[in-house]
C-alpha cells in the first residue's frame, strides 16, 4: 500500500476515533427562568396551580431542596452561572440598564466558552440581561458587538434585557431582528426620545397599567422603563414572546441532534408584566402571574418533549432553575396580589426577590438525565457558581488558569452520588450573607427593611442575623446573641471569601 494511502486510511481512522469521542459527551440543556419561587412549583410544595410538567422532570430526575443563586436579581446571578464567579467581585454588576454595555469581560473564559473547547455546540435563547455592546452600549441599527457571540455562544436569538424594559425587540445573533433601516431604533435610560406616548402621560392608552414606576414608552398597551422609538416593524408581541422562544428552542434540539450541543435556554416567565398567550389567560384562578406560570410549565413541557422526539434523552442532562425568587406585584397592576389566594411563591421561606433571606435564593433546581442522574431528592448544599466546573468535569473541558475563581466541583451531587454538597454557599443581595450547614449568618448593613413596593423584606438589619435553618426555615428567630462563636467564625469565613483571601483559587475538575 502506498504512503498516501496509509495518510488517507490513517486520517479516517483519526476522523472516526474523534467523532465517536465527541458522540460520547452528553448534550446539556439548562432551562434558567425568570422569578420563579421555591413555591412555585408542584415538587416543591404548590398546590395551587397546576405544574404537571415542571413536576414530571423532576420526579424522573433529582429534585434539590437546598440549591442557591449567587444573588437575588437576575444580572448578577446569570452572571455567576455563565463566568463562575460572584457578581460582586466586578463592579457594575447590578441589575443592567436596557442600553447597558456588555457586562461579561470578553477576556475572560466563559462557561460556553469552555464547552466550545471540549466540542459542543452552544445556544443562547431568551432572555440575556448582561448588556451589550461597548461602554457606550449597543448601537441597535448596526451590528451589536461586543455580545453573546463573544461571550461564547455559536449562535444566540435573544431578548437584550427583560420584557419590562426597552428594546422590546428580539436579536438573533449580532442584529435586531426585522429592523426596518428606514425606521431606525432610538433608546434612552436617560430622556425621551421621539414621539412615542408614554404610561405617565397617557394613562389612557395602557391596556395594563404600572403600579409603581414602569411609566416611559408604551409598546403593546404596556408601559416600560426607558424610552424608545422606532423599530417598529421589530417589536414583539408581548403574548407570543413564549411561543417564538420555544419554536426556536425546540427547533434548535432536532437540527443538533446528531452532535453534542448545549443550550443555554431562558424563558421570560414570570417576570412581569406577565403577557401569558391568550390561551393561558384566565385558567390559573390566580391572576395573570399564575397564567404565566401555566405557560411556563408549558415551555418546559415543549423542551422536554422535543428532546424525547429527538431520541436523544439518554444522551442530555437538563437542568432546571431560576435566576432569583419570586415577586408578585413587581411594578403592574395585573390582578396578581388580589388573586394569589392560598398560593405562596416563596414556600416556607421568608422573603422573595430582592431579599437576603431564603426565598430570594433560595430555588426550585432540577437535574434529569434517564440512565445517568439518580432520580430522588437531594438535600445537598448546591450553588449555581458551581454549574461551570461541574459541566467541565462532566465534559472534560479546561478551565484556564484565574477564570471561574470561585466555582467548584459539584459534578457529584449534581448526577445524585454525594448527599452533602458544598461545604458553605455566599449569596448576596442588600448586603452579603453566608450559609455553613445548618447555619446562615447574615452580615449587618443599613438600609430599608422592606422594599414598599414590592412588599417584600430585604433581610437588612444593622445587627448580625444567625439562623438555624434546620429548625426554623422560615428566619423568624436570630441566635447571633445565644452563639457568638459561630456568629464570629461565619462573619470571618465571609470576609475572607470576599477579600479573596479564601475560596477564591481554580480548582481543576
Amino acid at each position: 500500500m502506498s504512503l498516501s494511502k496509509w495518510m488517507l486510511l490513517l486520517g479516517l481512522l483519526a476522523m472516526n476515533l474523534g467523532s465517536k469521542a465527541q458522540s460520547s459527551l452528553p448534550n446539556i440543556v439548562i432551562i434558567y427562568t425568570d422569578d420563579l419561587g421555591y413555591g412555585d412549583v408542584g415538587v416543591y410544595g404548590n398546590t395551587s396551580i397546576a405544574t404537571p410538567q415542571m413536576d414530571a422532570l423532576a420526579k424522573k430526575g433529582l429534585r434539590f431542596t437546598n440549591a442557591y443563586t449567587t444573588a437575588a436579581t437576575c444580572t448578577p446571578s446569570r452572571y455567576s452561572l455563565l463566568t463562575g464567579r460572584y457578581a460582586w467581585r466586578q463592579q457594575g454588576t447590578g441589575v443592567a440598564r436596557g442600553n447597558a454595555g456588555l457586562i461579561i469581560d470578553t477576556s475572560m473564559q466563559t462557561l460556553p466558552e469552555m464547552l466550545q473547547s471540549a466540542g459542543y455546540y452552544t445556544s443562547m435563547m431568551g432572555k440575556w440581561h448582561l448588556g451589550l455592546g461597548g461602554t457606550e452600549g449597543p448601537d441597535w441599527n448596526g451590528i451589536i458587538q461586543p455580545g453573546v457571540l463573544e461571550s461564547g455562544f455559536h449562535e444566540a436569538f435573544f431578548m437584550p434585557s427583560t420584557n419590562d424594559r426597552v428594546p422590546t425587540v428580539f436579536i438573533e445573533n449580532n442584529l435586531v431582528v426585522k429592523l426596518d433601516p428606514a425606521d431606525p431604533i432610538q433608546v434612552s435610560y436617560s430622556g425621551k426620545v421621539g414621539n412615542d406616548p408614554t404610561g405617565k402621560d397617557n394613562p389612557e392608552l395602557l391596556q395594563m397599567h404600572p403600579s409603581h414606576g414602569h411609566n416611559q414608552t408604551i409598546v403593546n398597551g404596556i408601559s416600560r422603563i426607558g424610552f424608545m422609538a422606532g423599530g417598529n416593524a421589530a417589536r414583539w408581541r408581548d403574548q407570543d414572546i413564549a411561543d417564538t422562544l420555544t419554536a426556536r428552542a425546540r427547533a434548535f434540539i432536532k437540527r443538533n441532534r446528531d452532535k453534542p450541543f448545549f443550550l443555554y435556554f431562558n424563558p421570560h416567565d414570570v417576570h412581569a408584566p406577565r403577557t401569558p398567550h391568550e390561551r393561558f389567560v384566565g385558567k390559573s384562578g390566580h391572576g395573570l402571574r399564575g397564567d404565566a406560570l401555566l405557560e411556563l410549565d408549558w415551555t418546559v413541557g415543549e423542551i422536554v418533549r422535543a428532546i424525547d422526539e429527538a431520541g436523544i434523552a439518554g444522551q442530555t442532562l437538563v437542568i432546571l432553575s431560576s435566576d432569583n425568587g419570586p415577586v408578585v406585584d413587581d411594578g403592574y397592576h395585573d390582578s396578581s396580589v388580589e388573586q394569589l389566594g392560598q398560593h405562596t411563591p416563596w414556600g416556607k421561606l421568608r422573603g422573595g426577590k430582592y431579599s437576603i433571606f431564603e426565598a430570594g435564593t433560595r430555588v426550585p433546581f432540577v437535574a434529569a438525565w434517564p440512565g445517568r442522574v439518580s432520580a430522588g431528592v437531594s438535600d445537598a448544599l448546591f450553588s449555581q457558581v458551581d454549574l461551570f466546573a461541574s459541566l467541565a468535569a462532566l465534559a472534560k473541558g479546561n478551565i484556564l488558569p484565574g477564570q471561574a475563581i470561585d466555582s467548584r466541583n459539584a459534578l457529584p451531587a449534581l448526577l445524585g452520588k454525594d448527599s452533602q454538597g458544598r461545604s458553605h454557599v455566599v449569596i448576596n443581595a442588600y448586603t452579603s450573607a453566608i450559609r455553613q450547614g445548618k447555619w446562615k449568618y447574615i452580615h449587618p448593613a443599613s438600609g430599608a427593611a422592606r422594599i414598599k413596593e414590592v412588599n417584600i423584606e430585604t433581610g437588612v438589619h444593622p445587627e448580625p442575623q444567625l439562623y438555624d435553618l434546620e429548625s426554623d426555615p422560615g428566619e423568624r428567630e436570630n441566635l447571633a446573641g445565644r452563639y457568638p462563636e459561630k456568629v464570629k467564625e461565619l462573619a470571618g469565613r465571609l470576609a475572607a471569601i470576599r477579600e479573596g483571601l479564601f475560596d477564591a483559587t481554580p480548582k481543576k475538575p
